[in-house]
């Protein structure tokens, strides 16, 4: 098949390897331009194009391909499919209608619910059982096309969005490769009507965690917004990142540390177990190590 690949993100790079490895030719990967990053804030290129230039793939990175130049060019490519995950652009519709089997969307969600830009994260803050990957095909509506394949996945008691992200990138890479080379003999299914959900894109003003929340709202905040943006608490007036705790049987004051060992909190209501922190300026390390560098005892408050 000659496919044209759009992404972005990490999570779009093992796609990415798998339609290459499948032997399709790529002939062309679309990706954001480079975006200024880091303390240098030099402009620092997108994982997919860092990956389609060491497999030697033709790269574009327009900024839109709203006008018809854009467009033109895209069409030019005469490609069998598109292949888009997590690309960060609108495809217009002369884009979608472009390839002869059209595009088709890796989507980190069971489809109708998450759809949106932050579904792995949604999905584990609000304490969702399962996920999974859907492969879609495109229409003009965000998310709203018909499914050619699904695969559904538990989430683990303290599963991370790092941890899931790489699971779900893995699966998705799968059911794309698998997607193209079927795509003559799948059935695309409508998406129902009911349990449609938006994943929006995380803000930093959601970051912050209050302890006085119950235990399992707690855990869910800190694994679903770990690693990236990440919640946090602030103690003597700096800044701890809070990267994963799972809900345990406790009680006391909200922020005030339970246990001897390792690093259990009380919050409104029972208590989690902080299983691993990031204290300003440092690097990530166990609830446990945190709380004897800190010298935190039982009825010391680890504030919210």
């Amino acid at each position: 098949m000659r496919v044209i690949f759009m992404g972005t993100p990490d999570f779009s790079v093992p796609v990415l390897d798998a339609l290459h490895d499948e032997g399709h030719e790529i002939v062309a990967a679309y990706t954001q331009p480079p975006r200024p990053a880091g303390r240098g804030r030099r402009d620092r290129p997108s994982p997919v194009q860092v990956r389609a230039e060491a497999l030697g793939i033709e790269l574009r990175t327009p900024g839109s391909l709203k006008d018809a130049k854009a467009q033109a060019a895209f069409a030019a490519l005469d490609a069998d499919i598109a292949v888009v995950v997590a690309y960060g652009l609108l495809l217009p519709q002369p884009v979608l209608d472009a390839p002869a089997h059209g595009c088709i969307n890796v989507h980190a969600s069971l489809l109708p619910r998450w759809r949106g830009a932050a579904p792995i994260h949604r999905a584990i803050m609000a304490g969702d059982a399962r996920t999974g990957v859907c492969i879609m095909r495109m229409e003009a509506g965000l998310d709203t096309g018909p499914v050619l394949l699904r695969e559904e996945t538990a989430i683990g008691p303290t599963e991370t969005t790092g941890d899931l992200h790489d699971r779900l990138s893995d699966m998705g890479a799968r059911l794309a490769a698998r997607a193209v080379a079927q795509i003559d003999r799948l059935s695309p299914v409508a998406q129902p009507a009911e349990g449609v959900t938006y994943a929006a894109k995380i803000d930093k003003g959601e970051t912050r965690t209050d302890l006085t929340w119950n235990a399992e709202t707690v855990a869910r905040h800190v694994n679903g917004l770990s690693p990236f943006p990440g919640a946090w608490i602030e103690r003597d007036g700096a800044r701890v990142k809070l990267l994963r705790a799972d809900p345990v049987p406790g009680t006391g004051e909200a922020g005030t540390v339970l246990d001897e060992t390792g690093l259990v909190v009380a919050t409104g209501q029972g208590a989690v177990r902080l299983l691993e922190v990031q204290p300003a300026g440092k690097g990530a390390m166990s609830g446990a190590d945190y709380r004897n560098g800190a010298h935190l005892a039982p009825g010391d408050r680890l504030e919210g």
